[in-house]
C-alpha cells in the first residue's frame, strides 16, 4: 500500500494495437500538483472505442488519414468516479467527491482553446487514445492539471446507470444545438443507439412538428418511442424518402441527423431533406463515404454541419439526466467486470442481446 492509502498496482485493459486489448496489473497513477487520481466507477464502451479495437483507419492510419492512437494505452472516456487522492494545489474537490471529466484534454495553448474552442483543441488529446491521458478502463485513473477546467461534479443520487451516460448524451446534446431545430421543424433522426437516444429528450424540447427516428433493430425502436419519437421507422420495412415526403407535402424533412456511421444513412439523409435543409453528421465511420455532392450545391443548396464531441453540454445534460427531462432508462443493457472486458467489446460490436449501451465497472 502507498502512502496515499492507494495500491501500488491496479488491473487496467491495455491497448497494443488493433484486436489485440490485454487485461494487465499496472502501477496505480499518482495525483501529482493540479491534479487528482478518480477511482473509477463505471466505464462505457463507445462506437469508437469498438471501432478502434477492430482497427479502423480513422485511428491506426490509412485512407489518407494519420494514426490517432499512442498506444499502449488504457481506453475509456465514457468514465466516471470518485476522488481518491489529491495533488497540491487542488481546494476545489476533496477525496470522495463523485466527478466526471469532459473526454478532451485540451492544451490551453493553441488558436481554438485561446477562443474557448476547447473541443477542437489542435493537439486534441482524448482519453483512452493517447499513452499521457489514460482512461476509464481500470480501477484509478489521473486527471491531469489541463483537464480540471472541465472536470464536474456528479450528484451522488443520480443512478450509476443514468450517470455513466453524461458524456455520450452530452454529445447528443451538441448535436441538437448544432441542429438548432425550430418549432414545427421535421426531424428525421437515423440511428437510435445511445447517441441518437439521447438526442430525443432535447429535440422534442425544441418543439418538432414531427420526430421520426430509425434504426434496424425493433428493439432501440421501441425504446425510442417510448422516449417520445413521434413516429419510428425501420429503414428495412418502410421506404422512409417516400413515406418522409408524404408526410410533408412532397417537400421532405427539415432536418436530417445521422448517428449511424453507415454510408447507406448519408446517402439517405440527403434524399430525404427538402430544398434548403439541414443535414447533421455525429458518427464515427469505419471506412469513406461517397455521395452526390451535387445534391448538397446544385439540387438542394443544404446546409452541412458536423459534430465533434460536447463543449459545455456536460451541465445542462447532469440537470437533464437528474430532473427527468432526458430520458435514459434501458439505454444500459449490459454490464461487464473489467476481467470480462473482451466480451463487452464483443457484445457492443456485434449488438448482441439486443446490447444499445454496454459498462465495464471495475
Amino acid at each position: 500500500m502507498a502512502a496515499n492509502g492507494l495500491p501500488e498496482t491496479m488491473k487496467a485493459v491495455v491497448v497494443h494495437g488493433p484486436h489485440d486489448y490485454r487485461l494487465e496489473q499496472v502501477p496505480v497513477p499518482k495525483a501529482h500538483a493540479g491534479e487528482l487520481v478518480l477511482k473509477v466507477e463505471a466505464c462505457g464502451i463507445c462506437a469508437g472505442d469498438v471501432k478502434t479495437w477492430q482497427g479502423a483507419a480513422r485511428f491506426w492510419g490509412g485512407n489518407g488519414q494519420p494514426k490517432y492512437v499512442k498506444e499502449p494505452v488504457i481506453p475509456g472516456h465514457e468514465f466516471l468516479g470518485r476522488v481518491a487522492a489529491v495533488g497540491e494545489g487542488v481546494n476545489d474537490f476533496a477525496i470522495g467527491d463523485r466527478l466526471i471529466a469532459e473526454q478532451i484534454v485540451p492544451c490551453g495553448h493553441c488558436r481554438f482553446c485561446f477562443r474557448g474552442q476547447y473541443w477542437m483543441c489542435e493537439r486534441h488529446d482524448v482519453y483512452g487514445f493517447q499513452d499521457n491521458v489514460n482512461g476509464g478502463m481500470a480501477e484509478y485513473m489521473r486527471i491531469p492539471a489541463e483537464s480540471m477546467p472541465y472536470v464536474h461534479r456528479v450528484p451522488d443520487a443520480l443512478p450509476l446507470e443514468t450517470a455513466v451516460l453524461i458524456e455520450p448524451f452530452s454529445c447528443s446534446m451538441h448535436t441538437v444545438i448544432r441542429a438548432d431545430v425550430q418549432i414545427g421543424d421535421v426531424v428525421v433522426l437515423s440511428g437510435c443507439g445511445p447517441l441518437g437516444l439521447g438526442m430525443i429528450g432535447p429535440l422534442l424540447q425544441r418543439g418538432p412538428s414531427a420526430l421520426i427516428a430509425l434504426d434496424l433493430k425493433e428493439s432501440r425502436l421501441e425504446l425510442a418511442q417510448k422516449f417520445g419519437a413521434t413516429h419510428v421507422y425501420n429503414p428495412r420495412d418502410v421506404d422512409v424518402v417516400s413515406t418522409v415526403k408524404e408526410m410533408t407535402e412532397g417537400y421532405g424533412a427539415d432536418i436530417y441527423i445521422e448517428a449511424t456511421g453507415a454510408p447507406a444513412s448519408v446517402i439517405q439523409g440527403l434524399d430525404v431533406l427538402r430544398r434548403l435543409g439541414r443535414f447533421v453528421e455525429m458518427s464515427v465511420f469505419g471506412e469513406p463515404t461517397t455521395v452526390d455532392w451535387s445534391i448538397i450545391s446544385d439540387t438542394k443548396e443544404l446546409d452541412v454541419l458536423g459534430v465533434h464531441l460536447s463543449p459545455y453540454c456536460y451541465p445542462l445534460v447532469i440537470n437533464g439526466l437528474t430532473n427527468g427531462t432526458i430520458p435514459s432508462q434501458g439505454v444500459v443493457t449490459h454490464q461487464f467486470p473489467l476481467d470480462d472486458f473482451l466480451e463487452g467489446f464483443e457484445t457492443m460490436a456485434t449488438a448482441r442481446d439486443n446490447a444499445i449501451k454496454v459498462i465495464l465497472r471495475p
